[in-house]
């Protein structure tokens, strides 16, 4: 298991940390700040999921015109961790 702690930019999160096993399998996901509900829901969404998969679903999703979002940071985050 990989555990990685990402600090974000340009969200209402102000961090993720994540966790990932030996075949790229998201096993936990949490957000630090950001809106509780929505981020609860993409880490219930991608636990389980492979992270490469993770990341071409969520990479560039923007927020109001941020130019990112939370689940786009966690793409980041991920892409870093693979």
């Amino acid at each position: 298991m990989t555990h990685f702690s990402y600090k974000t930019t340009g969200t209402c999160s102000q961090q993720i940390e994540i966790t990932i096993d030996e075949h790229h399998i998201i096993t936990e996901v949490s957000f630090i700040g950001g809106c509780h509900g929505n981020t609860q829901g993409v880490a219930a969404l991608v636990r389980g999921m492979q992270a490469e998969e993770a990341i071409a679903r969520l990479e560039g999703i923007d927020c109001r015109g941020r130019g990112t979002s939370c689940p786009d940071q966690l793409a980041q985050a991920l892409r870093q961790m693979i």
